[in-house]
C-alpha cells in the first residue's frame, strides 16, 4: 500500500483518486477550494463534476497543501493546466528530493511554450516528474469502464512503479519514456477536438470528423518529431487514441465548447457554458508558436486559432482548408 496524494479535486482528480483508493492505498485529496473539500468530506460525492461516483469513508480531502505533500510516496498532480506553474511554485518548499510528481493534466504554457513536466521540473529541481495520459474521460474512469493509459517517465523503474500503482482489471496501463511524445499528443489533441466541435456545431457529419481525427494527428505527429517525440508516440494511445475519444466524446468539454462556437457562441460565451476549463482554448496559441519556432505547418490549428481570437467565421476557415493547394498525402511515400 502505497501514500498517495492527488492534488486537484476536479473531475479527473476525483476520478483517479477513487481509482487508487479501490487498488488499496491510502488517498488524499488537496483542493485549494474549502467548500469543494467540504462538499466531498460531507457527501462522499463530486456532486458537480461527477454526480452519483461515491467515494470511500477511507479517502480523506483538505485545503493543507503541506500536509498533503509531505510523507507522501506518490504525488498526483490534477489542477488544470492553466494552474499547473502556480500549483508547483507553491507545492515545491515542501517535497522532498526524488518524491514522484505524476502529472495528468494536459496542455502547453502559452507565454513559454513549456509543456507541463518541464513546469513542474523548472518549479520543483528536486522531484522525480512522470505523466500518465490516454484515452480517459474522468466520468468513465470514475465508475469503473474499462480503459488503458500509458505512463511516461526518465527511467523505466519509475514507469514501472506507476503502472503498478494504477494498474487493475479496468485501468490497464502501458509504460514509455517518451514523456514529450505523450505530453503534446494530450495537449494539442484537445485543440483538434474543438475543430472537430465545430464542425459538429455546423452540421456536418461522420466524413468530416474521420478527416479531421486524421489529418490532424498528422499535424501533431508532425510537429511532435519536430520536437523530438516519437512516431509511434502518437500512432498510440496518447496520440491517435486520445484524439479520438476527445473528438467523439460526449463527455469532451473541448468538443463540447466548439460545438457551441460552430452554431455561432463566442468564445467566451462557449467556455462560460462549459463550465470547466476547456484546456484546449489555451493551448491553442502555444501550439501555433510551437509551429512559429519549429517551422511546421498547421492549416487545423491555425484555423482554429483564427476561429477562437480573430472572430473568423467558422464556415469560412473550413473552406479555406478544403480548398488549400493540392497535395501528396505523405511526401515520404515514393511513386
Amino acid at each position: 500500500m502505497a501514500k498517495i496524494s492527488v492534488i486537484g479535486a476536479g473531475s479527473w482528480g476525483t476520478a483517479l483518486a477513487l481509482l487508487l483508493s479501490k487498488n488499496g492505498h491510502e488517498v488524499n485529496v488537496w483542493s485549494i477550494m474549502e467548500e469543494e473539500v467540504n462538499m466531498l468530506s460531507e457527501k462522499r460525492e463530486h456532486t458537480e463534476k461527477l454526480p452519483g461516483v461515491k467515494l470511500p469513508e477511507s479517502m480523506t480531502f483538505t485545503t493543507n497543501l503541506e500536509q498533503s505533500v509531505k510523507g507522501k510516496d506518490l504525488l498526483v498532480l490534477a489542477v488544470p493546466s492553466p494552474f499547473t506553474r502556480s500549483t508547483s511554485k507553491s507545492m515545491c518548499p515542501f517535497v522532498e528530493e526524488g518524491q514522484i510528481i505524476v502529472n495528468v493534466a494536459k496542455g502547453v504554457e502559452e507565454a513559454t511554450l513549456m509543456t507541463l513536466s518541464e513546469i513542474i521540473e523548472q518549479e520543483i529541481p528536486k522531484a522525480e516528474v512522470a505523466v500518465l495520459s490516454g484515452p480517459s474521460h474522468a466520468e468513465e474512469v470514475g465508475r469503473g469502464l474499462p480503459t488503458t493509459c500509458v505512463a511516461g517517465a526518465k527511467t523505466k523503474k519509475t514507469a514501472e512503479y506507476i503502472q503498478e500503482i494504477f494498474m487493475n482489471e479496468v485501468f490497464r496501463v502501458y509504460t514509455s519514456p517518451d514523456i514529450l511524445g505523450i505530453e503534446l499528443g494530450g495537449a494539442l489533441k484537445n485543440v483538434v477536438a474543438l475543430a472537430a466541435g465545430i464542425a459538429d456545431g455546423l452540421g456536418y457529419g461522420d466524413n468530416t470528423k474521420a478527416a479531421l481525427i486524421t489529418r490532424g494527428i498528422a499535424e501533431i505527429a508532425r510537429l511532435g518529431m519536430k520536437m523530438g517525440g516519437e512516431y509511434k508516440t502518437f500512432a498510440g494511445l496518447t496520440g491517435i487514441g486520445d484524439l479520438i475519444v476527445t473528438c467523439a466524446s460526449v463527455h469532451s468539454r473541448n468538443r463540447r465548447a466548439g460545438t457551441l462556437i460552430g452554431k455561432g457562441y463566442s468564445m467566451e460565451e462557449a467556455m462560460k457554458e462549459v463550465k470547466m476549463v476547456v484546456e484546449g482554448v489555451h493551448s491553442a496559441k502555444a501550439a501555433m508558436g510551437l509551429a512559429k519556432k519549429y517551422q511546421v505547418s498547421l492549416p487545423i490549428i491555425e484555423q482554429v486559432n483564427q476561429i477562437l481570437f480573430e472572430n473568423k467565421p467558422a464556415d469560412e476557415a473550413v473552406k479555406e482548408l478544403m480548398l488549400r493547394d493540392r497535395r501528396e498525402e505523405d511526401e515520404a511515400l515514393e511513386w
